[in-house]
């Protein structure tokens, strides 16, 4: 398989499968569960086709010229390859615990189109070598997530699915702005003649904008802790997988492999981080809402990726690249662990809850390992993550931002280890509570391991993310 027709599979694969399920779904309910499945694992497989090549440094990449200045065009580089597995890797895993989650509900047909969609959608930003079609798939995610945050209808979750629609794709507009300010300039949007390139103050700001509502940086954050009202795998693609991980994923492809930003950005983000990341936390401590506590711990270690990319240290990059795929394991699996909860319990309250290891010990135990990688516990994988960026940020000159990252580090233990405890231990509140589908189990079980496994086997994942560094279009210091 040529590169040309690699590229074009893995984007458009799952996007025209998307649109298979419905009818799948009028014939057989059992087909269309087998074929989101396939349509999600392709992504997947054909990305680790691609990885050889990636890690040797040999981009695979192909254009088609179209009038105005326009191209459209995929490049699979070694960002561009790790982001498409590690999401995709996800989203098969969300997917499989789907057939246990979703299918005592409505709208099935639905569901599974704009998850399979999300995927696909997902693989056009990542391969996509021109900033129009960024854009477009973009907001094609915004789309999806609209309809998958409002799947109960009722009219409040219907709003909050409105907030966080009006929010993204408002920042995608301004975003837009910026890739049209690039053009003016430059007279491209192909990001293979854009390298070194280097943009202006406002571009920045602009592009900015859209990069913080996609990845509920404040104070455009939120929509992400209403979005807790959606299914439990939806929330685990929204907060933990994929979605807010479009927005790191384009500062790091915009910023670190094409464009040179002045220097002030390499303070200016992450201060603003820093501060997401504080008050996101201490919001996780006073919640009581168990979702909405995972949810603002996404908004608090994005933080981390945010500084992670932005201080201008080689062991700081490299640190917020693993981030991505650390915190999207244990991430995924806290809020698929919520979902067992949640779905058994029929309340999301932590004060209703309790004791549940007694009756849940597979999650219990699940949740206490993927919650184990999100505060840093060595050997978890977050705990090398989380150690790069810091060490990374004071190798950069920013103690005292690191300073207040390792305090922030310190409000996720707290936060965390209040949660399990007002799941698990003491005393249980509620009755007939009991272990969730095999799919589900098999799903969480599988994040769990992977949480100490990337941790022990650091080497892999940490060579992979030291290869991208290399490849980076930047000056570090």
């Amino acid at each position: 398989m040529n590169s040309k027709v690699l590229l074009m599979f893995i984007v458009f694969f799952p996007i025209i499968g998307a649109f298979l399920m419905p009818i799948a779904g009028k014939i057989s309910s059992r087909l269309r569960n087998i074929l989101a499945l396939i349509f999600v694992c392709v992504p997947f497989a054909l990305s680790i086709v691609a990885l050889p090549a990636a890690i040797g440094g040999q981009a695979f990449h192909f254009d088609i010229t179209l009038p105005l200045g326009m191209s459209f065009g995929f490049l699979a580089d070694g960002l561009a390859v790790f982001m498409a597995m590690t999401s995709s890797f996800l989203g098969v895993i969300i997917v499989v615990y789907s057939l246990g989650y979703i299918r005592h509900y409505d709208n099935q047909n639905e569901y599974y189109l704009c998850v399979v969609l999300f995927v696909g959608a997902m693989m056009g930003i990542v391969y996509s070598s021109n900033l129009v079609f960024i854009y477009v798939f973009w907001e094609i995610s915004a789309i999806c997530c609209w309809r998958l945050i409002g799947f109960y209808r009722d009219k409040d979750i219907v709003r909050r699915a409105d907030k966080a629609f009006l929010i993204t794709v408002g920042g995608a507009l301004v975003m837009l702005i910026g890739f049209i300010m690039i053009y003016q300039q430059f007279g491209t949007f192909d990001l293979n003649l854009l390298k070194g390139k280097s943009l202006t103050d406002a571009v920045v700001i602009l592009i900015l904008f859209g990069i913080f509502s996609k990845s509920a940086t404040l104070p455009l954050h939120s929509w992400l802790p209403d979005a807790g009202v959606a299914p439990s795998p939806v929330t685990a693609l929204l907060h933990a997988a994929v979605l807010v991980k479009i927005g790191v994923y384009v500062f790091a492809r915009l910023f670190l492999m094409n464009f040179t930003i002045g220097q002030v950005w390499h303070t200016a983000v992450p201060v603003i981080a820093a501060v997401s990341a504080l008050i996101a936390a201490g919001a996780a401590i006073v919640e009581t809402d168990m979702k909405r506590i995972i949810a603002y711990s996404t908004i608090s270690q994005i933080g981390f990726i945010f500084l992670g990319l932005s201080v201008g240290s080689k062991l700081a990059v490299a640190g917020g690249l693993l981030y991505i795929l650390m915190h999207g394991i244990s991430k995924a699996g806290l809020f698929l662990c919520a979902g067992v909860i949640e779905q058994n319990a029929k309340t999301k309250d932590i004060r209703k809850l309790g004791g549940l290891a007694k009756t849940m010990p597979i999650t219990a135990a699940c949740f206490l390992l993927c919650a184990f990688s999100v505060m840093g516990i060595p050997p978890f994988g977050g705990f090398f993550s989380k150690y790069m960026v810091l060490n990374g940020a004071v190798e950069a000159g920013h103690p005292w931002i690191a300073l207040v990252f390792l305090f922030g580090a310190i409000l996720t233990m707290i936060y965390l280890l209040r949660l399990f405890a007002a799941l698990f231990m003491g005393q249980a509140k509620t009755q007939n509570v009991k272990e969730g589908s095999a799919s589900m189990l098999a799903s969480i079980t599988a994040l769990a391991v992977l949480s100490i496994a990337s941790g022990i086997l650091i080497y892999y994942p940490s060579s992979f993310v030291n290869v991208i560094v290399q490849q980076m279009a930047v000056t570090f210091r």
